[in-house]
């Protein structure tokens, strides 16, 4: 019986598995965190992007092609006519 509980304790192979067994639970615990943040980071993304395609007007004028907006004409809801900027 000594030698047997002697040879149990030299035995090495239960710990190398317990070794690998926290290794192995501590990736897929680093793995679980990483989903995490990049799932929040993306939720709130796209959570930005729908409320700022929720402001945009689909009906409205595209900008001119280059790129401005300001032309003489009617500005406004005043009606003035012959100044500078934006129709509505």
């Amino acid at each position: 019986m000594m030698k047997f509980i002697k040879n149990f304790r030299k035995d090495e192979d239960g710990a190398v598995t317990v070794d690998w067994v926290v290794l192995t639970a501590a990736v897929v615990g680093l793995a679980v965190a990483a989903y995490q943040s990049i799932e929040d980071g993306a939720t709130r993304l796209t959570d930005n992007t729908g409320a700022f395609l929720d402001t945009q007007d689909p009906n409205q004028d595209a900008p001119a092609a280059g790129g401005t907006t300001g032309t003489t004409g009617t500005t406004g809801t005043t009606g003035t006519t012959g100044t500078t900027g934006t129709t509505d």
